[in-house]
């Protein structure tokens, strides 16, 4: 028997003082068995970097499916729009996403971050639409503890810094441009 996904529901309020954008959402989000709770929380984070007041930013079924990032934006036509990987993927995925999308952004995290960039930064060297972030890895285990079943997350964007906070704690995260 296959184990099932854990579905986590999350009140996301942003208020994102980079990009102007302030709002909330409602978000369902479908954990794979084996994904852990720092890298679903990841992707919370990526969705409210990159949220926007049209909705059409979406979870994809990410560890299910080879073929779809963790998150999409895609318009009205089916085009994708943006792509984002969450995690160390390897080039050809990062590849693939630069081509299917008009924008592919990868959000790095893990002690091995480091390492990843610098093997693979020159064989990205050809694609101009790619922009590559790191989060501090203690940062994102901190991120970890505020998981729950059901969550309420204020996320305020500053001068490349995430502040994520729940009802008991704030955490602060360095979103790191790579490229």
């Amino acid at each position: 028997m296959a184990l099932r996904a854990t579905i986590f529901k999350a009140e996301l309020h942003v208020a994102d003082n980079d990009r102007n954008y302030y709002g909330s959402h409602s978000l369902t989000i479908a954990r794979h068995p084996s994904e852990t709770d720092e890298r679903m929380m990841v992707r919370v984070l990526a969705y409210a970097l990159y949220a926007d007041s049209e909705g059409h930013l979406a979870f994809t079924r990410g560890l299910s499916e080879t073929d779809e990032p963790d998150l999409w934006r895609k318009d009205l036509t089916g085009d994708i729009s943006l792509w984002v990987e969450i995690g160390l993927p390897d080039e050809r995925r990062i590849l693939k996403g630069c081509s299917k999308s008009l924008h592919a952004c990868v959000i790095a995290y893990g002690r091995n971050a480091g390492l990843w960039w610098q093997g693979i930064q020159h064989s990205l060297r050809r694609v101009d639409n790619l922009s590559v972030y790191v989060l501090d890895p203690e940062a994102t285990s901190a991120l970890a503890e505020l998981a729950a079943k059901k969550m309420t997350l204020n996320i305020n964007v500053d001068d490349g810094h995430a502040w994520v906070s729940n009802d008991i704690n704030v955490v602060n995260i360095q979103v790191v441009r790579l490229r």
